[in-house]
């Protein structure tokens, strides 16, 4: 079984009220262990965005859902998501995109939610005014800085406010350094090798910051949600360890950092917990 928090199982991390009414009430992921922890965190997440009953929203970069089902809860039935990804539906695992958001449409949540696939949203086209843009765990696949200042810029014509979540590389616990060291490694591998993984570069929270004034925005809030119990910290150590003989053909000076790395990742021993997140909301 897949563990997480220390080595804990999941069926010993304790989910929450919030976790147990969104399954009582929608019916899904009752099956899914896994997904119930994720889904944890992002009704964590979406809590602190202070989202509001009726709300209208788009979201950049919805991947299988994980964070849209938890908007599409907070605005209750008289909202709406437009989840927004540049993938294909034949992207990720263990369930594509498409597969995830199928089961998600057949929920009662489906009616509040939209799904556009394979859309990249310089060419999103839309004369609506959302109340808020949201960017949950999706910076990281932006290869270049300019690229995400560019979204900001449009976000500000078409969204009063937006809410932003990603991981904290300021990591407050030993054990989050395996995770810190994976996601390190994974952004240093995308400079050499052309992918598709959800690693593509690292933004410090400062940096968010500073793009997100830099397209107009103003900071109204910043935070930290505790992300320590989920199993991403285990699933990127493994990725990451599965590709170290391809940096045989970096560069000396890459490959001595990137064995330096990899020695700090791989001492946590199977006691690995995830980062924390960060969230900056500004309007």
């Amino acid at each position: 079984m897949i563990t997480g928090d220390g080595g804990r199982t999941l069926k010993s991390i304790e989910l929450n009220e919030s976790v147990t009414t969104f399954l009582s009430t929608y019916k899904l992921f009752e099956e899914d262990e896994i997904q119930q922890v994720q889904l944890q965190h992002r009704l964590d997440l979406v809590k602190s965005f202070r989202i509001k009953k009726g709300m209208s929203i788009i979201e950049i970069g919805c991947g299988q859902g994980d964070t849209t089902v938890a908007l599409a809860d907070a605005v209750g039935k008289d909202g709406k998501v437009i989840g927004i990804d540049l993938a294909s539906r034949n992207y990720g695992s263990p369930l594509t995109l498409g597969q995830a958001t199928d089961l998600i449409k057949k929920s009662t949540l489906g009616e509040r939610i939209t799904f556009h696939f394979e859309m990249d949203f310089d060419t999103f086209d839309s004369n609506e005014v959302f109340d808020i843009a949201v960017l949950s765990h999706s910076s990281w696949y932006f290869k270049r800085p300019e690229d995400l200042l560019r979204y900001f810029k449009k976000l500000r014509k078409i969204a009063k406010r937006i809410c932003f979540a990603e991981w904290d590389l300021d990591f407050t616990h030993i054990t989050q350094r395996s995770h810190f060291c994976a996601a390190s490694i994974q952004a240093i591998y995308s400079n050499f090798v052309n992918n598709d993984g959800n690693i593509q570069n690292l933004f410090h929270k400062m940096q968010i910051q500073e793009l997100l004034e830099k397209a107009d925005f103003h900071i109204e809030k910043q935070g930290t949600v505790n992300a320590m119990y989920l199993q991403d910290a285990k699933w990127e150590k493994s990725y990451t360890n599965s590709i170290r003989e391809e940096f045989v053909d970096a560069p000396p000076m890459i490959q001595s950092m990137v064995n330096s790395y990899y020695e700090l990742m791989n001492t946590s021993n199977d006691n690995e917990q995830s980062l924390n997140s960060f969230i900056i909301c500004a309007s």
